[in-house]
């Protein structure tokens, strides 16, 4: 079954979280959680 759609407006705001399984590091080092700040970025830039 699908989840139901997000209700997106002008201006709102979203709470993101990344989190592994079990609450295990999802990041190996530094570099690695800046890649995944980068990307975010990247997206956040791309869909804003």
């Amino acid at each position: 079954m699908a989840r139901p759609l997000r209700i997106e407006f002008a201006g709102a705001l979203y709470h993101v979280t990344a989190r592994g399984n079990a609450q295990e590091d999802i990041y190996h080092d530094d570099i690695d959680r800046q890649q995944f700040l980068l990307l975010l970025q990247n997206t956040v830039n791309r869909y804003d």
